[in-house]
């Protein structure tokens, strides 16, 4: 057996953060994936991830995610990638709203947030929003947030320019090895994988999806996975209104659904379509069960409730479709903690739908976690123990 200072499981999102932490740090580790990352199979894909500063979901992860855009900036010195646009983020909400988007006060919640930590930002009424982003329709009751520091992440790109520094700094790889248990004694972690067993000091259960198979079933019940489609649809008529300088991120919790929407800029010239997608969390499935195909009844039906009556312009053609899996918990929290009973294993399911954009702090931390060093971060609030109540 081969023995690690660390061994990570799963590199998507903060699997991927967390072995570059921990290579350019001095670490021995070794990163093990089902697949070969960056891949389309968990959470961690789909082009674009909305980034934004004053968190909606709460307060207490606004450092995480400035932290993170201070992160990408240095990937991309050393790189040379494309990782982060800020081109602006407008969130929408109104009295009449009946969809939310992660808790019941998440307009307020952002507003909140964007004082307490000193975040640039505007409030918007409908008019104002009319005259600076024609291609909404809103209502006249509904009212905007736009923060110009907002925007969005480029995930694979992410996800390829941490491994790459990672393997730089001597953190190895191991891709398209599905791991088959584990298991934690006095001296350490044992891994047993397809074609061999690997020891560690401390292992970093960074699974997604996966998480729940490999947990025991008074944990993994906290977890639920859910189906979500992503959408591209035509606005070549109408490229030039849905570039990134004229077209912020969104955020919309619509007066009509349940659901909300969301969407990005047209980034991929103009027959790329822009993205648009909603949430759903009525039906749970697993990753291997899951149907990753796209229907066009799914896409029509997307387009006729979240699209057609509110974006004019945006035209009835799909570009593309994508399938993602979300990992949920009950509080929409994260959970970032030794586990409860294995005190050399740590859990690390930046979830929710929300996870993305605080994933290369949250990495950063795991790195403290694993050299049990003291994280610049709170982390309290991401307990095993919270769910427990």
């Amino acid at each position: 057996m081969s023995r690690y200072d660390a061994i990570v499981l799963g590199l998507g999102a903060i699997g991927s953060a967390t072995l570059y932490q921990l290579a350019r740090r001095g670490m021995r580790v070794l990163g093990i994936d089902r697949f070969s990352p960056p891949h389309a199979f968990g959470s961690t894909h789909g082009e674009t991830r909305v980034t934004r500063l004053a968190i909606g979901e709460g307060a207490h992860y606004t450092p995480l995610a400035m932290r993170s855009h201070e992160i990408w900036r240095e990937l991309e010195a050393a790189t040379g990638a494309s990782l982060l646009t800020t081109n602006g983020g407008l969130i929408i909400s109104g009295a009449s709203s009946r969809s939310t988007f992660h808790g019941a006060s998440f307009f307020a919640t952002t507003v909140e947030a964007a004082r307490r930590h000193s975040i640039a930002h505007e409030l918007l009424d409908a008019n104002q929003i009319r005259r600076r982003f024609p291609q909404f329709a809103v209502d006249d009751e509904e009212s905007g947030y736009f923060e110009p520091s907002a925007g969005f992440v480029r995930p694979e790109e992410c996800i390829r320019a941490q491994l790459t520094l990672a393997q730089s700094h001597g953190g190895e790889i191991l891709r398209n090895e599905k791991v088959l248990g584990f298991e934690e004694s006095e001296n350490g972690v044992t891994l047993t994988a397809d074609s061999r067993r690997y020891e560690a000091d401390t292992l970093v259960v960074a699974a997604g999806p996966w998480l729940p198979q490999l947990l025991a079933e008074k944990y993994a019940r906290h977890f639920k996975i859910y189906r979500q489609t992503l959408h591209w649809f035509d606005v070549e008529a109408h490229h030039s209104e849905f570039t990134p300088d004229r077209f912020p991120v969104f955020i919309w919790e619509l007066p009509e659904h349940r659901g909300g929407t969301y969407g990005f800029p047209a980034i991929d010239g103009p027959k790329g379509g822009i993205k648009i997608a909603t949430e759903q969390f009525e039906s749970t499935t697993t990753p291997d069960s899951v149907n990753r195909q796209v229907s066009a009844a799914e896409r029509e039906s997307v387009y006729r409730d979240f699209v057609a009556p509110y974006f004019s312009a945006v035209g009835p053609a799909g570009v593309k479709s994508a399938v993602c899996l979300y990992t949920v918990t009950d509080d929409f929290g994260f959970v970032v903690d030794r586990h409860p009973q294995f005190g050399r294993i740590i859990v690390a399911s930046p979830c929710s739908g929300h996870g993305f954009k605080h994933s290369a702090a949250l990495g950063e931390a795991v790195s403290d976690l694993v050299r049990r060093q003291q994280s610049r971060f709170d982390l309290s609030a991401f307990s095993f123990a919270r769910l427990e109540k």
